[in-house]
């Protein structure tokens, strides 16, 4: 009924005259009676409305994730409704792709440093692999230090002869430790039998005294040799080895110095146009970079050589004062004298069953 009252009143005639004015319109009672009854109808309508509204949002409650914001002032259509709900996701949406772009980027910066780590080492081993082909088929030259490396060749067979004297000295070590333990069960056996045997008691004795004697001053031998073999082994494995560490830094630093010479010499050989300048520029701070590491290594060398000469000396001159004045007084039976030599050189034997780990050890 209303739409129809509605669509009476928006399709009557306005008549317009010749100077565009509206004509004198007579009074239409119908027009001011439908006004009437849409004012009525809406305030049943939006009263209803209301209430049923108000008593929706008292059971329910207020739900804050779903707020609209009305733009557009009082009154607005739904086209200008905007849900609270699709700002916070987008602003959500927003940090995470900001996350996960910067954890991108940090993985670009590490994959692009590896890349060029990568790089400048397959450069440089290539560069050292050349040299090397070239010296070893006689085509390329070599930076020589002729006296420092006929010490460096002294010193290698030096560690040659003294593993030598190492391996020597522990198999004399472990013979004479079986010969210790084959008096002491050989002593036991006599002493056992001459219980047993009244008439080679006396016998039996003397034989089963003296070799508890000779166990022990054989003890006492094998920890003076224990003592000359743990020596000697730490000159070998540990001080020479650290210097022939420090000569084998040396010699890949030499070669790489002289791999870089070479690479600067053939570029200097070459055109001179920008390219090749800024390329021979290059080349000449990777070979000033590389001689001065050359350089630090050969003096680090000569400094070692030098104190691990004078520290050979001593250490084995020590060493060697002690094996001779202990095997001496051992087969001159002279058992003070071993004890004497021991206590010179502030070697302490260990009591029976040291060597055996304890029990919390075992655990």
């Amino acid at each position: 009924m209303t739409d129809s009252i509605m669509s009476k009143a928006a399709t009557m005639e306005i008549p317009i005259n010749s100077n565009g004015d509206t004509g004198t319109l007579p009074e239409d009672d119908s027009l001011e009676q439908a006004a009437q009854l849409q004012w009525n109808l809406d305030e049943k309508v939006g009263s209803s409305r209301g209430t049923r509204d108000l008593q929706q949002v008292m059971v329910s409650g207020p739900n804050l994730n779903e707020t609209s914001i009305v733009s557009g002032g009082y009154g607005g259509t739904a086209e200008g409704i905007i849900p609270t709900s699709s700002i916070k996701g987008s602003n959500m949406h927003h940090s995470s792709s900001s996350s996960s772009m910067t954890a991108e980027q940090t993985t670009r910066g590490v994959a692009v440093e590896k890349l060029e780590t990568v790089k400048k080492w397959g450069l440089n081993t290539y560069k050292c692999t050349k040299q090397m082909i070239s010296e070893r088929f006689g085509r390329g030259s070599r930076t020589v230090d002729l006296e420092l490396e006929a010490q460096i060749e002294v010193l290698r067979d030096t560690k040659r002869k003294y593993e030598n004297v190492l391996r020597l000295a522990r198999a004399l070590t472990n013979h004479f430790y079986n010969m210790v333990q084959t008096q002491h069960a050989l002593g036991d056996t006599f002493a056992e039998l001459s219980q047993k045997s009244p008439e080679l008691r006396d016998e039996f004795g003397y034989n089963s005294e003296t070799q508890k004697l000779l166990c022990k001053n054989g003890e006492t031998l094998l920890g003076a040799i224990n003592f000359f073999v743990s020596s000697i082994n730490t000159l070998v494995n540990k001080t020479m080895e650290d210097t022939l560490m420090t000569i084998k830094m040396y010699e890949n630093a030499r070669l790489e110095f002289d791999a870089y010479r070479a690479d600067l010499e053939e570029l200097s050989m070459g055109p001179r146009d920008a390219v090749a300048m800024a390329r021979i520029d290059t080349a000449q701070q990777q070979y000033h970079v590389h001689k001065e590491k050359y350089e630090r290594l050969r003096s680090d060398v000569t400094i070692k050589l030098k104190f691990l000469e004078e520290n050979k000396v001593k250490v084995m001159h020590k060493q060697l004062l002690l094996f001779h004045n202990a095997i001496s007084a051992y087969f001159a039976g002279n058992q003070q004298q071993l004890e004497e030599t021991l206590k010179q050189f502030n070697i302490k034997l260990r009591p029976p069953g040291a060597d055996k780990p304890s029990w919390l050890e075992e655990q």
